[in-house]
């Protein structure tokens, strides 16, 4: 089978996997914290499950706290069904409005699932109300509520927002794992060039519970919205910048009535973000690495990562070298489902000890021990999947395309490629890519441009060696 081919096998999973991207009713995943979104080693995720206690305040950051304090909230979602507490944020007021600023991921479960979740805010005298979410920006991790009580203008969102300097020192403040409200001293140390979109790095304690609370300046600036922390490092920790909050509150000014379904929202919302993250991917043609004779297609840059390992040195009959690249970020939706994310793996096996027999079953079993997912998945139908055998210019395959359609979000896609080559007895170069939350045209087009990237250097004679 030609690799020209290859787009009617494509074909004729798109007829299968559209008919089941429907909506379907599924449960909403309950999650108190928001998992690590980023692959090893470097492991991020929004501030969560460190029970590390908050260093006293100084002096500044007391005078800070004793002005602002009445302007925090703590923001819950409650079980509809008996009032019962499911998970914990924290937000604030802005202005002497009844806005609040929060975190996407602290109102998640009442976003998509409304019927079964409700918002409660409570503040740092006790009191308590309803919480009435306005406008969400899934892509930074956002969320504009609205609550029956006022601010008492210390929080101000101006079109002007005051400059940063990095070392200066900022002042974060919440309800760190829900036991009373608080304030954390750190530094600003600069924008993170290597996440999707812009964050600050704190240098300072955000722990669970502290998401979507304000980080400002000595001055009260609110420089941004507390949202994450690496949990492989110390005190290292990340704020959404203040202005796309600022972006948010407008739009949340100018649409009138509230959308009464935020899914479609969110939907284009992912939409968008994987046009950008395709394009940007694309746009230049992919880098190519040697395996062995063969040249495997990686890309590095801001946001994706490459990394390398071999058991060369282990006592088997087979050497393996990997190569993985990944996106250091992922857009979080629900405790069950983080996507917007592209990886891809190269795996080079050989021997000169096994017989032709021997190794192809040890590649045969590497082969078919690939998890494309389960058909139990609230969030995602079950894997779809066609194998070929198929040529591209320089190397026969074996391939595997398997797609899953997003329940709640139509239009989103989760496509899966694995291809082994097939000219070798005693060689096998097994590559996969990954692409999370696209649609189907742009997943075709990855996994495409990915199968006829992968090749095989020529001799230095010009030949292939036998």
């Amino acid at each position: 089978m030609k690799l020209s081919n290859f787009a009617l096998l494509l074909a004729g999973l798109c007829a299968t996997a559209g008919a089941q991207a429907a909506p379907a009713a599924a449960p909403a995943a309950s999650a108190a914290s928001v998992p690590p979104v980023k692959p090893p080693p470097a492991t991020a995720a929004p501030a969560a499950n460190e029970h590390a206690a908050l260093p006293p305040p100084s002096s500044a950051a007391q005078k800070l706290y004793t002005a602002a304090r009445a302007d925090i909230l703590q923001v819950r979602v409650l079980l509809k069904n008996g009032r019962t507490q499911s998970s914990v944020g924290s937000g604030f007021l802005i202005g002497t409005g009844d806005l609040v600023v929060s975190n996407y991921h602290v109102v998640s479960q009442f976003a998509l699932d409304p019927d079964t979740y409700v918002g409660e805010w409570v503040d740092t005298s006790g009191q308590r109300g309803n919480v009435e979410l306005l406008a969400v920006d899934v892509l930074h991790d956002l969320a504009v509520l609205r609550v029956n009580r006022h601010g008492t203008g210390f929080f101000k969102m101006p079109e002007q927002l005051a400059p940063l300097t990095q070392g200066q020192y900022l002042y974060s403040m919440g309800n760190p794992l829900d036991l009373g409200f608080a304030i954390s001293e750190g530094a600003y140390n600069g924008v993170v060039t290597r996440s999707f979109y812009d964050q600050l790095m704190f240098t300072g304690p955000i722990n669970s519970g502290m998401s979507g609370g304000p980080s400002v300046t000595a001055n009260g600036d609110v420089a941004g919205i507390n949202v994450s922390k690496r949990l492989d490092g110390e005190l290292v920790s990340f704020l959404v910048p203040a202005r796309y909050a600022q972006q948010l509150l407008a739009k949340a000014a100018q649409q009138g009535k509230p959308p009464k379904d935020f899914k479609p929202l969110v939907t284009a919302q992912l939409l968008a973000h994987q046009d950008v993250m395709l394009a940007r991917l694309l746009d230049t043609p992919l880098s190519l690495k040697a395996m062995g004779p063969y040249r495997v297609p990686v890309r590095e840059s801001d946001q994706m990562r490459c990394w390398g390992r071999s058991n060369v040195k282990a006592d088997k009959p087979y050497t393996i070298d990997n190569t993985s690249c990944a996106m250091e970020s992922a857009l979080f939706i629900s405790g069950a489902l983080q996507t917007g994310q592209v990886s891809m793996r190269h795996e080079f096996l050989r021997s000169s000890e096994l017989g032709a027999l021997r190794f192809s079953q040890l590649a045969s079993a590497s082969f078919k021990n690939e998890n494309f997912g389960n058909y139990k998945s609230a969030n995602l139908t079950g894997p779809h999947c066609t194998e070929q055998f198929v040529k591209n210019a320089t190397l026969p395959l074996r391939a595997v395309l398997c797609v899953r359609a997003y329940r709640k979000f139509t239009g989103l896609y989760d496509f899966a490629l694995l291809a082994a080559s097939t000219d070798e007895p005693l060689m096998s170069l097994q590559s996969r890519i990954d692409a999370r939350g696209v649609s189907y045209a742009n997943g075709v087009r990855v996994t495409r441009t990915f199968l006829e990237a992968l090749s095989r250097a020529p001799s230095a004679s010009g030949a292939r060696k036998p």
